[in-house]
């Protein structure tokens, strides 16, 4: 059995986006039952050098729009990156969610081939559709979903890989 574009992208996009849900609520109920603001873990790293856990969501969130946008050949909503608590954390990644479950699979579906361009710094890096989505678009989100995951178990909270994969 085949499996088309719309079917390894928006769905896979949606189960993602749902399981960072389910482990920042659970990130929210851990600051709450440890007395501690929810500001922390907002603003909270693993290195010096990386992301916080706001910008990790602002990431998982834009490669799972722009990805469906990119194969589906229309624009993105645009957001600004200025969710500082975690109330707005919440209501991008819903807001993001809200726009995959919008998208049309006659969109997608059998656009395989459709050039994708990226600018990379002063440079551009040229896909089909297909081979973005799988080597560039899924492992990118899934890196910064990660991330946000591994933020939150590094500052205390019990989450574990049942929390990530979901049922």
């Amino acid at each position: 059995m085949a499996i088309s574009l719309y079917d390894a992208s928006v769905p896979v996009f949606i189960r993602g986006l749902d399981q960072l849900t389910h482990i920042l609520g659970k990130g929210l109920a851990h600051a709450q039952a440890q007395g501690l603001d929810p500001a922390t873990l907002v603003q909270a790293r693993l290195a010096p050098d990386m992301l916080t856990l706001a910008g990790q969501v602002q990431r998982a969130s834009d490669a799972s729009k722009l990805a469906a946008a990119r194969l589906g050949g229309m624009t993105a909503p645009s957001f600004p990156d200025t969710e500082s608590t975690y109330d707005e954390l919440l209501a991008r990644v819903a807001r993001t969610r809200e726009f995959l479950a919008g998208v049309d699979r006659a969109a997608i579906d059998g656009q395989e081939a459709r050039e994708v361009r990226l600018k990379v710094g002063d440079g551009e890096i040229v896909f089909d559709a297909q081979r973005y989505l799988l080597q560039f678009a899924i492992p990118n989100f899934f890196f910064h979903v990660t991330t946000a995951y591994d933020v939150l178990r590094h500052m205390g909270v019990p989450v574990g890989k049942r929390d990530y994969l979901g049922r």
